[in-house]
């Protein structure tokens, strides 16, 4: 159903007077008539009858009014869905749990008129394929992975470097230190089950273990992070590791520890993509909030890999 002829058909019903409705929605008395016809041959009825003063309702006119009234609310409110900042911010944030879950509370706390729909898309080609498409404006990811550099209609800043802490169980050789350098952990197993290969992290770990000769073991399936926390608790032979803004809730009784690792301490780069030509007007102020709340990078006594995009 043609939706200029809905909207003549409820001017012409609030007028009264097809001239009128013509002065209204700027066009002749004749479009007016022949878009009224139109819908009349639609709808298989008389919808007016003429009267020296103009025009008015039939039964079946005023018993299709209402609806006419509702089409074009329906149409209005599926328009407003789409206009640029009518429609919710979408960012991805990977895990719920993750650092960058945590950024964007803090945007939601000082930002709470700005309305957020927040994904968690699994891999980088994923992410940046959705920025591009425009089904998310933002992602934050480790940017750029070796050998894949972002297209060059995403655009990239870095927002955070995320200390890597040891997490270990009370039985643990390393549970009660105060802090270890990085060079001690060599000959520890550090078991890490979410590692997925030819994602970003695990390039990231690729070259943390190559430049440090650890021991990273991505053995057995990923139960989550409950899982995780229960087998570090419960074996004194494995460690692992565990973003320092990573947000993880474990029973007292297990006894973890999180230890800092120094000299120097592997930090995980998170930046945030998004495409260059988004319009979302609330994008350059998650950007502005994230450049206001990010601490230096690269910062003296910390390591990332080669391939990370510089601060």
């Amino acid at each position: 159903m043609d939706l200029d002829t809905v909207r003549t058909f409820v001017a012409a019903a609030d007028a009264g007077r097809f001239q009128e409705v013509a002065a209204e929605l700027a066009v002749t008395q004749q479009a007016v008539s022949k878009r009224i016809a139109a819908l009349e041959r639609e709808l298989g009825v008389r919808l007016f009858t003429r009267n020296a003063r103009g025009a008015d309702l039939t039964i079946d006119g005023q018993a299709f009014l209402p609806h006419a009234r509702e089409l074009l609310r329906v149409a209005e409110r599926a328009a407003a869905s789409v206009q640029t900042g009518r429609r919710p911010l979408r960012v991805d944030v990977i895990t719920s749990r993750s650092a960058q879950s945590a950024l964007m509370r803090a945007f939601h706390r000082a930002h709470p008129d700005i309305e957020l729909d927040v994904v968690m898309l699994f891999d980088i080609d994923t992410a940046v394929a959705a920025v591009r498409s425009g089904a998310v404006d933002a992602s934050f990811r480790a940017v750029g992975a070796p050998g894949r550099p972002l297209p060059p209609d995403i655009a990239s800043v870095r927002v955070l470097d995320e200390p890597l802490e040891l997490l270990t169980g009370p039985a643990h050789a390393l549970a009660g230190a105060r802090s270890v350098p990085l060079t001690e952990l060599v000959g520890h197993r550090i078991w890490m089950p979410g590692i997925v290969p030819g994602t970003e992290w695990a390039a990231y770990y690729d070259d943390l273990v190559a430049a440090f000769g650890l021991t990273i073991e991505a053995t057995g399936p990923n139960f989550g992070s409950d899982a995780l926390l229960d087998t570090i608790a419960d074996t004194p032979a494995l460690a692992t590791f565990m973003g320092g803004r990573t947000r993880l809730v474990w029973p007292a009784g297990h006894g973890l520890r999180l230890v800092p690792v120094t000299d120097p301490t592997p930090v995980y780069p998170h930046s945030l993509l998004w495409h260059r030509d988004n319009p979302h007007p609330a994008l350059p102020t998650l950007r502005a909030h994230l450049a206001a709340g990010a601490p230096g990078h690269d910062a003296a006594g910390t390591w990332t890999p080669d391939w990370v995009t510089p601060a």
